[in-house]
């Protein structure tokens, strides 16, 4: 009986070490990807550059409001909505700027996210409409002697109502994730006008949401946002085992 038990668990004990190298062989054999979960939702923050110019310039005050939809997994729909108020004071004319403006349009996630990370390095366009006044309120008289003759402000006060442009823009920018659902990122932007509503006698040196002009069709932006993002529904990746080559 002690040789029969002898001999029993030693034959266990070859059985157990067989199917112990099978396992090994198969976990070399074999390489689990992990399930990766995508998060779709809502993304809404506001523009920090334009809130914190409102308290340190005197001559500014302006709101920007900006939120993305991601609908597919490198897509989002996007767009930007707010207004403007700005005085403008150069060598010979100082006017006011008022209005608001909506952009609207996509962006596209270049970023390779490890696991479930959300960060963003994008590019985009976007479709820009804005409705504004424009007030003259001094202009300076020209004067081609300044040495015995002083330029003379008058006080115009004009004010022209009803004033559109409409542009594009072309968006380069990033977002970075900081704590859970918060994110912080900036953008450049460079636009061209497609239509500019002008007054009689005057142009629209500043467009809300378009800013200067430069060359009469050329401007650029800048944002720095922070946001929060409402998860509204998930998409899971099915795991995958990837077999290696010997």
């Amino acid at each position: 009986m002690k040789h029969i038990l002898k001999y029993f668990f030693s034959i266990l004990l070859i059985l157990c070490s067989l199917n112990m190298n099978s396992q090994n062989k198969k976990n070399n054999d074999t390489v689990k990807i992990l399930p990766k979960i995508d998060r779709y939702g809502l993304r809404i923050g506001v523009d920090l550059f334009k809130l914190s110019r409102s308290v340190y310039d005197k001559n500014y005050k302006g709101l920007e409001l900006a939120g993305d939809f991601r609908f597919s997994k490198k897509y989002y729909f996007a767009a930007e909505i707010g207004n403007e108020n700005k005085t403008t004071n150069e060598a010979q004319l100082n006017f006011t700027t008022k209005g608001t403006f909506l952009k609207v349009g996509f962006d596209y996630n270049t970023h390779q996210n490890w696991l479930n990370l959300e960060n963003m390095i994008y590019i985009g366009l976007r479709f820009g409409i804005s409705s504004f006044n424009q007030e003259i309120n001094t202009y300076k008289v020209y004067n081609s002697n300044p040495f015995f003759n002083e330029s003379n402000t008058i006080v115009l006060n004009q004010k022209f109502d009803g004033l559109t442009a409409q542009w594009g823009e072309v968006v380069a920018g990033i977002k970075t994730k900081v704590f859970d659902n918060v994110f912080v990122g900036f953008s450049l932007r460079g636009n061209i006008l497609f239509s500019n509503k002008k007054p009689a006698g005057f142009d629209n040196l500043y467009i809300p949401g378009f800013n200067r002009t430069y060359d009469g069709n050329f401007g650029v932006g800048f944002n720095y946002t922070v946001s929060y993002f409402l998860p509204i529904y998930k998409k899971k990746s099915i795991p995958k085992e990837k077999i290696k080559k010997k």
